[in-house]
């Protein structure tokens, strides 16, 4: 087809959609209540933004509305697969989704961090994956036990020193 019709000015660049939090292929997305209350309002949130664009020049009005629509899209996929775990229902003595765990790797000292949904994961709040190599390495461990995970580039050894769903 001639392009000799088309205005440069028309030709818009497709707008860079920021991806959701990596969940694994054919991992199901576990998300606490907290955290789907999170995405919920995230949703509240975009959808707000949508309705009151107020932005004067139509070519970035256009651009804006199609990166929060885009951004909606990938949000709503990640709502209707989410399952959500309540915590209460955990096995209270073993490490699952939701526990929060204090631990201590080798020659450092004791942390504690939550196993929370892929969206919800947020290392300054101390909440890390599920799908995380230390979570994985984590799970089904009781107070007391030790294994080994392969973290910072080596294998270093986890001592799991609490556990609690709160």
């Amino acid at each position: 087809m001639s392009r000799g019709f088309v205005k440069e000015d028309d030709q818009e660049e497709a707008p860079f959609i920021p991806p959701r939090a990596a969940l694994p292929a054919g991992e199901i997305n576990y998300v606490t209540p907290n955290g789907y209350q999170k995405l919920l309002n995230e949703r509240d949130s975009i959808e707000n933004k949508l309705s009151h664009l107020d932005i004067e020049d139509e070519k970035e009005k256009r651009h804006q509305r199609a990166i929060l629509t885009g951004s909606l899209n990938l949000l709503n996929e990640r709502i209707v697969s989410s399952r959500i775990l309540q915590l209460e229902e955990q096995a209270q003595d073993e490490v699952r989704f939701g526990a929060t765990v204090t631990f201590k790797l080798e020659g450092k000292p004791a942390q504690k961090f939550q196993l929370v949904g892929v969206d919800e994961a947020d290392i300054k709040q101390n909440k890390i994956a599920f799908v995380a190599p230390i979570s994985r390495g984590l799970t089904g461990k009781k107070v007391g036990d030790s294994t080994i995970v392969f973290i910072g580039g080596k294998n270093q050894q986890i001592e799991i020193l609490d556990i609690s769903y709160s």
